[in-house]
């Protein structure tokens, strides 16, 4: 029975123009494990449509690729694993990893030898990670679809993606549902995070210790938090779109050096931006509306530049304690403030008033929140009234001395269905 199916799958192999051989493997008991084992650098193996069944290892440079096909990994490590550089794998639907491996079993494993691979128009379903990049540089994560498991809570599921390691990997436009975190990145530098949708997860994309990366264009809809940047410096976050989101839009904690520029966070319900111990960043032309808080910026957070944002609707549009006044305008520009009741005498399109967003009742609150049951007291009201008539008794805070008139809407992306 073996020598019939080795003869079938030699029968099978035509040459290629590349110098490689071309394989269609049949969905039978034991064929594509017997053909990856005689396959040759450059070989692309074709699955036809059925079920395969894993765990398998790539260990040759070679293109796998389904129409229609599945390979279950039968719940035992990681569905396939490619020890080897320039291997590409295509348009399988991938099931069936296991749930231990240290949490690593996943259904592709990309291991540090696997440079260059490229992981294309997949349908990962219910594994334990979806895709982890292990170590292997320069890959490509593209346009797959993946689904983590929904058995588990949360914290115990894998992450859609797990980027560890992995200089110069690229993961645009997947679709990224359920699991923990659609994009975990850990110790990785020269990244790029483009055009992907994150949904009913903790966080869209978690970054830790991951330098000089661009996560752009990317669509995070109703998870815990939307893009949570961490211990990381010089990642450029632009384009994003955040809605529905719980616990923040952004967050940035011991983040520096970093661009925020052209991002849409709306309706999430407790803060847009949250700022922890975060320096020297640029925050520009981002659209912050209908959050519980605009920015929370907080724990000697310094020398980060706010112009051309747009503050709308949010229930506090800044939360912020300090005894010194932060500027957020740079260069003679401000931001919008929905709030802000102004006058443009000279129609340059800047307010002739400064925008103050906090007050010393906002100070007390923040620290003694027992404080608001007084709100409507008479002493309250003689204090709000004595800082609208003297602004030197105004505690430190943020002041934005040139706020914008009209604001600017950042583009939003547009995710396309793949099915």
């Amino acid at each position: 029975m073996m020598l019939r199916l080795f003869l079938l799958i030699v029968l099978l192999f035509p040459a290629s123009p590349s110098g490689g051989s071309e394989t269609i493997v049949p969905a039978t008991d034991g064929a594509l494990i017997e053909a990856l084992k005689i396959a040759q650098a450059g070989d692309t193996l074709r699955l036809s449509q059925g079920t395969y069944y894993g765990p398998i290892e790539i260990n040759v440079a070679l293109t796998l690729i389904g129409d229609g096909a599945v390979i279950d990994g039968q719940e035992i490590g990681s569905t396939i694993t490619v020890n080897v550089p320039d291997v590409t794998i295509e348009g399988l639907t991938i099931i069936g990893s296991g749930s231990g491996g240290d949490g690593l079993d996943a259904g592709i494993t990309l291991t540090k030898h696997a440079d260059r691979a490229v992981v294309r128009g997949n349908t990962l379903l219910g594994n334990l990670i979806g895709i982890d990049v292990h170590g292997a540089k320069d890959s490509l994560i593209e346009g797959n679809i993946i689904e983590g498991r929904q058995d588990v809570r949360m914290n115990a599921r894998g992450n859609g993606i797990y980027v560890w390691n992995a200089p110069g990997a690229r993961v645009i436009g997947n679709d990224v549902r359920y699991g923990r975190d659609g994009v975990f990145v850990n110790t990785s530098k020269n990244n790029q995070f483009i055009g992907n949708r994150f949904r009913d997860l903790r966080f869209a994309i978690h970054y830790m210790y991951a330098n000089n990366s661009v996560v752009s264009g990317n669509i995070s809809e109703g998870n815990h938090l939307g893009f949570a940047i961490m211990n990381s410096d010089n990642v450029r976050i632009e384009g994003n779109y955040s809605i529905g989101d719980r616990d923040y839009g952004i967050m940035m904690n011991y983040t520096n050096k970093s661009e925020v520029v052209g991002n849409t966070i709306v309706q999430v319900r407790d803060k847009c931006v949250f700022i922890y111990n975060a320096h020297k960043n640029t925050f520009k032309g981002n659209w912050f509306e209908g959050c519980g808080i605009g920015i929370h910026f907080t724990a000697g957070s310094e020398r980060n530049e706010m112009s051309g944002n747009a503050f709308i609707g949010n229930r506090t549009q800044v939360k912020y304690v300090g005894s010194k006044w932060v500027d957020w305008s740079v260069d003679g520009n401000g931001n919008f403030w929905s709030d802000h009741a102004a006058f443009d005498l000279n129609g340059d399109g800047i307010a002739d008033s400064a925008y103050r967003p906090n007050d010393i009742m906002d100070h007390i609150l923040w620290t003694q929140p027992a404080a608001k049951f007084l709100l409507g007291s008479p002493a309250v009201q003689l204090i709000r009234w004595s800082q609208s008539a003297f602004p030197a008794t105004l505690p430190g805070g943020v002041i934005d001395r040139a706020p914008l008139m009209q604001p600017v809407r950042p583009e939003i992306p547009v995710w396309k269905e793949m099915r």
